[in-house]
């Protein structure tokens, strides 16, 4: 009997602390109980502020003392009419979160009440589930409540009225109910070093915590941790797998990371930031190891911090982040580059074109047993797991063109709108892409126009706020500087793993030291991760005067070149908000409130470069956006116009169609086409199917 007066006590300690912490919340509950609000959040914090024991108890014991604190609502003292008959307590805010593949049976964690972190992988639709059976006798009408476990769902033996076997049948009206869903909780990908699985544990949650998260959304959830017999062909294994009921679910979603940053660490971080030469010391910090590119270096250094994304009052929004693609001949170090970024961003994902398809990048449509029976669910893939970070998408030429197009509203819009087996769902995407591909050719051929060798769609191409390529030609003079730093990284490497395996090593540490100097980087990468978490939580710069001048009058003498009626393109308006996103991110650098001029003068450089090497017209000389946007240049437009032009006059002249020696003869006196241009663009032309050959070297238009 020793039992009953110690539930007593229990249940009389939490109407204490409740009348003591959460008067408040009780009465709001009260009044909203139960269609807007049916449970009362308790912060752990609070209850070990009034008893340490009984919320050390909570933690041990969660299941027993959930029960008391549920009475304990039940018997607060609230006006006679209102009944908190069916609310819950849920506790948040517990300490020490464990990583999922850190729990373990022998750390005693089965039973206890524990919070874990992570992105939801896959989440079920919501179900209706029973909970108290009403069982109605056939022969004599009598109800028998049999309540419902997990378990399996379980019917009566006997009617208690006739005391027959039955038959029985489920009286729905009478039967209790609750919502249920069970989502799958996967370790964040910023957690996750050296290629590590990540893994997963699946939580099942009731009631008015349903519904509330989606595929991809980064959660802390905690739980009653539980172990569930694996079965094989029905027979039970020794084996066990662990599962969670969910207590309370809260979304991580809008923290750009859950990144410690002490006031050593802030203070380390303001001090670097007045150095006056801040941009050089971020550029040294990125890949030391990878001799030059120092402005590819400085543009992703900009895409780490991002510009600010702005919301209006109408609820449109522009996006921040930047996207860049790095397109190159091989061996020029573009992915060592990528993986550098990658494990430098607080939160990242990297993937590689031929390993990725177009649901394995944005989102898929899955159909097996997770939940009860087969169901469609959705599962969140690398542009989703990335949001609010960077995807790096190594091999982007590699991949097939369909895959490439899924990126296309993740790239714009920020989000990825799935429609499939009934499915339709929109996730959030907030991320920036670094890409790298190769030439069409493998590498660049210098005698073709750069613009015709990038062998991606201009929907795509267009959508990248910075494109920077890299070429390998042959110069003694940085060849040499090249081997030199090559040499000395591999030495430096030589060194330090012949000091840390060999015991009889004949090199100090302070000669290993010496070595590799040159390639440390300026800045600590964990200094890096913080100061850009740092800055991404805290600065919001806005445009000066000045620095809005600088951008306007390089976007409008740009565009002034196009103002003649023959004269191409030279950018579009997205070249415009890359330079705002840009001097934006420039600023978030020195952690400074306001973009001035020297942050519009450094992006339009480096703007000013990659348009001089892509977006130029070979022939002419002159900038033009078509290149970019639409992968031809106007003037092959108008050779192509000219051309289709000059061949539908000469086919009415002549009975059989255009003959071909005549047309190239016309194309060089007349339209000033050399003989092997012509025949090019007629081949282009006839590939597109836009002039074909009735017969034999002679053309007709389509």
């Amino acid at each position: 009997m020793a039992q009953a007066p110690q539930n007593q006590e229990l249940t009389e300690r939490f109407i204490q602390f409740y009348r003591n912490y959460y008067r408040d919340e009780i009465g709001r509950l009260a009044q909203r109980y139960p269609n807007e609000q049916r449970s009362l959040y308790v912060d752990y914090d609070d209850l070990y502020t009034f008893d340490p024991d009984l919320a050390e108890d909570y933690l041990a014991k969660p299941d027993q003392l959930q029960r008391y604190a549920q009475e304990a609502l039940r018997l607060y003292d609230l006006p006679a009419d209102v009944s908190l008959g069916q609310a819950h307590v849920r506790l948040r805010t517990i300490p020490d979160s464990i990583d999922i593949r850190n729990i373990r049976v022998h750390d005693d964690h089965i039973g206890k009440l524990v919070s874990v972190q992570g992105i939801v992988r896959k989440a079920t639709d919501v179900r209706p589930k029973i909970t108290e059976a009403a069982f109605e006798c056939q022969r004599c009408g009598t109800m028998t409540y049999i309540p419902q476990q997990d378990s399996g769902f379980q019917e009566p033996h006997e009617c208690q009225g006739c005391e027959r076997q039955g038959p029985f049948r489920v009286n729905f009206d009478q039967s209790e109910f609750v919502d249920s869903q069970k989502i799958r909780v996967q370790e964040s990908p910023e957690d996750l070093r050296g290629g590590e699985t990540p893994q997963s544990i699946d939580i099942n949650i009731e009631d008015d915590i349903t519904g509330k998260v989606t595929a991809g959304d980064h959660v802390t959830l905690n739980g009653v941790l539980h172990i569930e017999q694996q079965t094989s062909n029905n027979e039970k294994t020794p084996i066990f797998d662990l599962y969670m009921d969910g207590v309370s679910i809260t979304i991580e979603d809008e923290e750009f990371e859950d990144m410690e940053i002490t006031d050593e660490d802030k203070q380390e971080i303001v001090e670097l930031s007045s150095h006056p030469d801040i941009y050089d010391e971020m550029i040294a910090s990125v890949a030391p190891s990878i001799y030059g590119y120092d402005q590819e270096k400085l543009a992703m250094i900009l895409q780490l911090f991002s510009g600010v994304t702005k919301r209006l009052p109408d609820g449109s929004r522009i996006r921040g982040d930047l996207h860049m693609l790095l397109i190159g001949d091989p061996g020029t170090g573009k992915s060592q580059l990528l993986s550098y970024i990658r494990h430098i961003a607080p939160r990242s994902v990297y993937t590689s074109g031929k390993g990725s398809s177009a649901a394995g990048l944005t989102a898929a449509a899955v159909r097996d047993d997770f939940g009860d029976g087969q169901q469609w669910t959705l599962e969140a893939g690398a542009l989703v797991l990335a949001d609010k970070g960077i995807a790096a998408v190594d091999e982007l030429d590699k991949m097939r063109s369909e895959d490439r197009s899924a990126m296309h509203e993740a790239l714009e819009q920020q989000s990825i709108s799935i429609s499939k087996a009934g499915i339709n769902a929109t996730l959030k995407s907030r991320c920036s892409l670094l890409g790298a591909a190769n030439p069409k050719y493998g590498r660049f051929d210098q005698y073709e126009p750069i613009g015709e060798q990038i062998d991606l769609e201009p929907a795509l191409i267009s959508r990248f706020d910075l494109i920077f390529t890299v070429t390998d030609q042959p110069d003694p003079e940085k060849d040499g500087d090249l081997a030199d730093h090559i040499l000395q990284t591999n030495y430096a490497g030589e060194l330090n793993t012949q000091r840390t395996r060999m015991t009889n090593s004949n090199f100090s540490q302070a000669e290993v030291d010496a070595a590799t100097e040159e390639v440390e980087p300026a800045i600590e990468p964990d200094l890096l991760r913080k100061y850009i978490a740092h800055a991404k939580r805290n600065c919001y710069p806005t445009m000066t005067d000045e620095a809005r001048r600088a951008i306007r009058e390089f976007y409008v003498d740009l565009r002034a070149r196009g103002a003649d009626e023959d004269a191409p393109v030279p950018v579009t308006a997205r070249k415009l908000e890359a330079l705002v996103r840009l001097a934006e991110a420039s600023a978030r650098v020195r952690l400074s409130d306001t973009v001035e001029a020297e942050d519009a003068e450094r992006v339009i450089a480096i703007v000013r470069s990659c348009l001089e090497a892509i977006g130029v017209d070979p022939e002419t000389g002159e900038f033009d956006a078509d290149v970019i946007e639409t992968g031809t240049t106007k003037t092959q437009r108008d050779r192509i116009k000219n051309l289709k032009h000059l061949i539908s006059t000469l086919e009415d002249e002549f009975e059989e169609g255009a003959p071909v020696d005549e047309v190239l003869d016309r194309a060089e006196t007349e339209l000033g086409l050399d003989r092997t241009k012509a025949e090019d663009e007629i081949e282009k032309l006839r590939r597109k199917g836009e002039v074909y050959e009735p017969r034999q070297d002679h053309l007709r238009t389509t």
